[in-house]
């Protein structure tokens, strides 16, 4: 199959395109570089340098490529950044996903023709009531990337409708996994990682009792993976299942590089969640998938 790949040098989507292309499909990886690296794209890959909140570059990129399936990540991905000045994010993360769309609604072609896309399982639940959160959970976020994901989520489910092409959400746990970039916002197994080996205490934003789902990287990518096939018209939890604390990450990864000193602790952020897991049992159902990398060898093989 021809697959475009949005976001294909950031850290999930790379981990994507190389699996898409050890099957044997032909990758086409569109990034604007702002967030991703040259290193993380497969040399097997066809590459565009450019920015889906451009229509007409998108478009031109759709209609000489022609592909059977896009599988869309590029997006920016910082809540607290979206708290600050949410205008950037609902650019790229709303009107490029619609600029892909309708880019795909155009000029996809197959019998097979689908839209994959990756949504947030945390940010846009928010906080509630029920734990872990299925797929009919009330969606309420807490902050404009949240909403900036289920707005995304709505126009790929309308250009579905006006195109007909189908559609496969993934509403992702918090990844995390090689290649995840350590001096970002998000990615805390990262950054406690780099900050622990380099000899400074990392900072746990509230008491360290807020927790998350976690997912590892590979699991992720067997997800899209099997969504190629299965999974028509269809949004889906991807996450372990578990509530886990940061003080729980910070602790597994201080026994695993011999790290006795403590975090520091800073005020909570605007924007955070405090509690979230994911129900992924619908995964199950209809992907056929199930985590597979516990939350310890996750970190394991993240720390090398």
């Amino acid at each position: 199959m021809k697959i475009i790949v949005t976001g294909g040098a950031g850290f999930i989507a790379s981990h994507i395109a190389d699996r898409y292309i050890k099957d044997g499909n032909r990758v086409i990886i569109i990034d604007n570089l702002s967030a991703g690296f040259r290193k993380n794209i497969n040399p097997r890959a066809k590459f565009y340098k450019a920015d889906i909140r451009n229509l007409s570059q998108i478009k031109r990129i759709f209609k000489k490529e022609r592909p059977e399936i896009v599988n869309h990540h590029a997006a920016i991905a910082e809540v607290i950044k979206s708290v600050r000045n949410p205008i950037p994010t609902f650019e790229t993360n709303v009107l490029g996903t619609a600029n892909v769309s309708l880019a795909f609604g155009n000029f996809g072609v197959g019998k097979r023709k689908k839209f994959i896309f990756s949504s947030s399982g945390g940010a846009i639940y928010g906080d509630p009531k029920k734990i872990p959160a299925d797929e009919s959970t009330e969606i309420a976020p807490v902050s404009p990337y949240g909403l900036s994901k289920f707005l995304g989520e709505e126009i790929i489910k309308f250009y579905s409708r006006e195109f007909g092409f189908k559609y496969l959400i993934l509403r992702y746990a918090n990844v995390y996994g090689p290649r995840q970039n350590p001096k970002g916002e998000a990615g805390v197994v990262a950054i406690f990682g780099r900050l622990i080996k380099i000899g400074i205490r990392p900072k746990i934003f509230g008491d360290g009792t807020k927790a998350r789902d976690y997912v590892y990287i590979d699991d992720i990518v067997r997800a899209n993976t099997l969504g190629l096939k299965r999974g028509g018209n269809e949004i889906l939890n991807i996450g372990l299942e578990r509530k886990i604390s940061d003080r729980k990450i910070f602790d597994t990864i201080a026994k695993l590089l011999h790290y006795s000193d403590t975090p520091i602790h800073a005020p909570y952020r605007k924007g955070e969640i405090y509690q979230i897991s994911l129900n992924a049992r619908r995964a199950g159902k209809i992907l056929d998938w199930r985590p597979r990398i516990s939350l310890e060898d996750g970190i394991k093989k993240t720390l090398g």
